[in-house]
């Protein structure tokens, strides 16, 4: 590197005396007077472009000298690091073969313990595979089963909506849900509590009458169904127009099912002033007190109180605990009034029983004194036996 910074030095110079010469030679061109001085400096240039050549020529023998000690002394040690290189790569083989075969040793060792694990997993996945797959058969009959139970109800769903199209047939499946509910609560045919079809004196026949206790009395109940216009009036694909009708028909419907109640099942002196309205389902009965406050103010003014079969088991089931307790007092008084008889009786027996006490003890006194009696005449039987008679007495 020295060497070749040497002659970009030189060769820097050399361009720097050209530049110098061509200036001077310029000038001198100029000025006639700097021609002497132009030439001496010529002629020094020219002894300095010897001595520079010289020079180069000795920098480029010992460049190449140089150059063939690197080259040399880049053998050598090309020489010393294969040598080194191989006897390293020798030992690195070894040390590699070792390796490799203490690697595969352990890699066998690996793989035959995987392959244990392996087979051990498949057998466990295979069990759990096949528990599985027989729980999948057994779920897969029970999802058949389910799927028949489902179509049975589809098909009844669809039969009882065809059922409950018919005005006549949805009376009849009322009554049938009110009657459930009562026997649930009271007992089947229970006519000490309610009676179902009950014939009024105005000839007229209510779903089921209620013996409530008093002061309510008897109280009516009918089943009422009111759907049709319910169904319109819920029905999106309806028109806004169509669906206002509707539900304003189907304020009329529950209005007059209110009014028929009230003339024809609340009797005076046969009756509570008040009745029951039932309806079986309990969407037509959440709208109503959700959205039509009108109807329920309606139904109270008329004392016809509106249920639901939730609301209504509830209501049967008050009246149930109503009655037992009404049922209960009873027996406490008729318990009362024979413990009342019952301590009238120990008055009468405790007087008896002080008379025969003064009887037993004025018998006592008297067995007591016969005793004594007794006892004398002994003694005196006793003295008689023996001959001592006492003459003094």
């Amino acid at each position: 590197m020295t060497v070749v910074y040497i002659l970009l030095i030189v060769v820097i110079f050399l361009l720097l005396l050209i530049l110098i010469r061509q200036n001077l030679y310029t000038r001198s061109r100029q000025n006639p007077q700097l021609d002497l001085q132009v030439k001496q400096l010529l002629e020094e240039q020219q002894r300095m472009e010897k001595r520079l050549q010289d020079a180069n020529f000795q920098l480029s023998g010992s460049f190449n000298q140089a150059n063939e000690r690197v080259l040399e002394r880049y053998g050598q040690f090309e020489r010393v690091m294969r040598d080194q290189l191989n006897q390293h790569t020798s030992l690195v083989n070894q040390q590699l073969q070792s390796d490799f075969s203490k690697l595969n040793e352990r890699i066998e060792f690996n793989l035959l313990r995987i392959n244990d694990k392996v087979n051990e997993r498949l057998d466990q996945s295979f069990n759990k595979t096949n528990e599985t797959f027989q729980n999948i058969l057994v779920r897969l009959a029970k999802i058949d089963e389910a799927q028949k139970k489902i179509e049975s109800l589809s098909t009844d769903i669809v039969s009882l909506q065809n059922l409950l199209s018919d005005k006549k047939s949805r009376g009849t499946f009322g009554e049938v849900q009110l009657y459930q509910i009562m026997a649930a609560v009271f007992g089947e045919k229970n006519d000490r509590i309610y009676e179902t079809q009950y014939k009024l004196s105005n000839g007229t026949i209510v779903d089921a009458m209620l013996h409530a206790p008093l002061p309510m009395g008897d109280l009516p109940i009918d089943s009422k169904f009111p759907l049709e216009n319910y169904q319109r009036m819920m029905d999106r694909t309806l028109g806004e127009v169509e669906r206002q009708l509707a539900e304003k028909q189907f304020k009329q419907d529950v209005k007059k099912h209110i009014d028929d109640i009230f003339n024809k099942y609340v009797t005076p002196q046969e009756t509570s002033d008040q009745a029951v309205m039932f309806l079986p389902a309990e969407a037509i009965f959440a709208e109503i007190n959700a959205y039509h406050p009108d109807l329920v103010a309606y139904s109270q003014r008329k004392r016809v109180w509106l249920v639901s079969p939730t609301t209504f088991m509830s209501t049967l089931t008050t009246i149930q605990v109503i009655l037992n307790n009404l049922e209960r007092d009873q027996h406490a008084l008729i318990i009362q009034q024979e413990l009342n008889k019952l301590g009238d009786e120990f008055k009468r027996y405790k007087e008896r029983w002080d008379k025969l006490s003064k009887h037993i003890d004025s018998v006592s006194k008297d067995v007591k004194e016969i005793h004594i009696t007794t006892e004398k005449i002994g003694t005196r039987f006793d003295a008689i036996s023996n001959v001592e008679l006492d003459f003094t007495e």
